[in-house]
């Protein structure tokens, strides 16, 4: 068992005090004993070593053993004092509580500061972990419950015959039911992301094609919501897979049918370097400074019952930065003057999958 290291460190300092004192008074007793003697023949035994001299020696070596002691115990707390303050936390988190931080003492060290900072940092994250997962699983159930309620009502009065099953009544049980696949769906390529086992099929394609081919299978839907489309498809060569690929683009045109009806829209693609871009803006409400900075948060809404009332899941934006990271890649909401919002997609163009990958 390790012991206190400001007991240790105190004692070595206090250890290289008295070897150095001894070495000293070696040193000198062999002088004055047989060096002094030799070279000096004629000199005065008075001159020799004395009682006083041996008493010099010992007050200065305490007084060396008193200083010693105190920088050492001086400098074993300056070391300390930063480990007890993280200790302290980390016991709080390992309680549960993940508001903990640690206290950095003044005149610590740089490097004591950057332990600090970096576990105050782990702390941030794992206290956001913490809330995210509580927020997710309530989320969960209440989107799981609404049509699960709507299906055992449904069913339950067909069973009593309150409900006659006709074609359009099973036509809705069926939309229910495809709405809860699309949530589980979504969840489970999330959970895939989070723990980097989201796995791709890369091979080589153009973006501007895929997207091409997105806005063809939501064209109509995209016109009966007002939507003007534009569009910018710049040739962008990159190994990706596909079907991710497809589901992003798809997960973004969504998010413009929903909340930005009667709007403009247009999308491009381009490359830039090593990157391959693809970009979406509409001239829809837009979200404030804020409401960007969470809307890459599961299940969050910048208007959570308009977002319900829509057929939003608020995993959209989540889902495709997951898809954009297992890719090696990035997605963000670009800064854009209001009203609209405009969103971004960045690739390179050799896919460095964060998970397991199939090429």
């Amino acid at each position: 068992m390790s012991g206190n290291l400001n007991a240790r460190i105190t004692k070595t300092m206090v250890a290289l005090t008295l070897i150095a004192a001894f070495v000293v008074c070696l040193g000198m007793m062999a002088y004055f004993l047989f060096i002094y003697d030799w070279i000096y023949p004629e000199s005065d035994e008075l001159a020799g070593w004395r009682t006083a001299d041996t008493v010099m020696v010992l007050l200065l070596l305490a007084f060396g053993l008193l200083t010693a002691s105190g920088i050492g115990w001086r400098l074993a707390w300056r070391i300390v004092e930063p480990l007890k303050s993280v200790a302290a936390a980390a016991r709080r988190i390992a309680t549960g509580d993940f508001s903990a931080r640690a206290a950095l003492p003044a005149g610590s060290f740089r490097e004591a500061a950057d332990l600090l900072a970096d576990f105050n940092t782990m702390a941030e994250r794992l206290e956001r972990a913490e809330a995210e997962l509580a927020y997710s699983n309530s989320a969960i159930a209440h989107e799981l419950r609404t049509p699960l309620t709507i299906l055992r009502g449904r069913l339950q009065g067909m069973s009593d015959g309150v409900f006659d099953p006709t074609p359009e009544l099973y036509a809705r049980l069926i939309a229910h039911v495809d709405h809860l696949s699309a949530i589980v769906e979504e969840l489970r390529t999330l959970g895939l992301s989070t723990a980097g086992q989201l796995e791709l099929t890369c091979d080589p394609l153009d973006l501007a094609e895929e997207v091409g081919a997105a806005l063809n299978g939501l064209e109509a839907e995209l016109a009966a919501a007002g939507i003007t489309l534009t569009r910018a498809l710049a040739p962008a060569r990159i190994q990706a897979d596909r079907t991710r690929l497809r589901q992003a683009c798809v997960t973004v045109l969504e998010n413009c049918r929903r909340y930005a009806p009667q709007s403009h829209v247009h999308v491009e693609t381009r490359t830039e370097g090593d990157e391959v871009v693809f970009r979406c803006s509409d001239t829809g409400p837009g979200l404030s400074a804020e409401d960007q900075a969470r809307a890459f948060e599961r299940f969050w809404r910048a208007e959570a019952s308009r977002g319900r009332s829509l057929g939003g899941s608020g995993l959209g934006l989540p889902i495709l930065r997951a898809i954009a990271r297992a890719h090696g890649g990035e997605a963000r909401i670009v800064p854009h003057p209001p009203p609209g919002l405009t969103v971004e997609l960045r690739l390179p163009k050799r896919a460095q999958p964060a998970g397991k990958t199939d090429d």
